[in-house]
């Protein structure tokens, strides 16, 4: 079995904590910005034989939407 990520657990509490708050914000701000800009991924019907395949095609369409995006700014 392949492990793909890691990610540590925050601690589910009764009190809330400034730390936990402020993560959460960030998190919504980076999700926010995230959708606002725009991927590019051609339509269409897509069928991949690995994870890897798609997770590549995937990276491929987001870089290539941030470089067209900062040539447009130029």
């Amino acid at each position: 079995m392949k492990t793909v990520g890691r990610r540590a657990n925050t601690e589910i509490s009764f009190h809330a904590t400034v730390k936990n708050l402020k993560k959460g914000c960030e998190f919504n701000d980076s999700v926010n910005k995230f959708f606002r800009a725009e991927l590019r991924i051609p339509k269409g019907v897509y069928h991949y034989k690995t994870h890897e395949d798609a997770s590549r095609h995937w990276t491929d369409c987001v870089v290539g939407g941030i470089v067209a995006r900062q040539k447009d700014k130029k």
